[in-house]
């Protein structure tokens, strides 16, 4: 086969000469939740939060992934399961790299998600359910999404004719239609800052 003449480099620098590097321990901070849920406002501030601190930090969210890596594909669940697969590969090279990888994506099925832990080592992937009602994400339908799913312009929508998977035991739990986005902010800090500080 093929794959048999795939053989890994042993590369000089490794994870954990990055991780000394960047005085930084890498890892994913995988927020999952409903479309309007708040996961792109969150994880924004705290990559902000983060880079204030002084730390080394990338989002990947479906404006950079959709519009480069996976232009090619669709919203069909086999392309999504993709999406997410293709993701979770770049995450975990980007924790290599020593970084603090932050996503944002639906991912509404447990099965991609435990996936994307299974690629990490032990510590590396911190879920973040942003849980907010339905209702709640629809009110707010930023995107207009939910009133093309309704309208049925749009099909196999996560939350409406399409299930959504909510995570049983994530690192954080963030209810965002009763906590304020500074309540919230704090919650992830206060979680985040001992996991990746490497003390001197």
């Amino acid at each position: 086969m093929e794959k048999l003449n795939i053989i890994p480099h042993d590369h000089k620098v490794n994870k954990e000469d990055r991780q000394r590097h960047k005085k930084q321990k890498p890892v994913v901070i995988w927020f999952t939740g409903l479309s309007g849920s708040g996961k792109s406002t969150l994880a924004n501030m705290l990559e902000q939060g983060l880079y204030e601190y002084g730390f080394h930090t990338y989002i990947l969210d479906g404006d950079n992934v959709r519009m480069g890596l996976n232009k090619g594909l669709t919203f069909s669940e086999e392309d999504r399961k993709e999406n997410i697969r293709r993701i979770s590969e770049v995450a975990k090279l980007m924790v290599d790299a020593g970084l603090v990888v932050i996503t944002a994506f639906i991912s509404p099925f447990k099965k991609d998600r435990a996936m994307a832990r299974e690629l990490l080592e032990e510590g590396e992937f911190i879920e973040v359910f942003v849980d907010c009602p339905l209702e709640v994400c629809e009110q707010r339908d930023v995107k207009g999404l939910y009133r093309k799913a309704r309208a049925g312009e749009i099909t196999k929508f996560t939350g409406i004719d399409s299930p959504f998977e909510a995570p049983e035991n994530p690192e954080i739990h963030i209810k965002t239609a009763e906590q304020s986005l500074e309540s919230s902010i704090n919650q992830l800090i206060d979680l985040v800052l001992p996991i990746i500080q490497i003390k001197n």
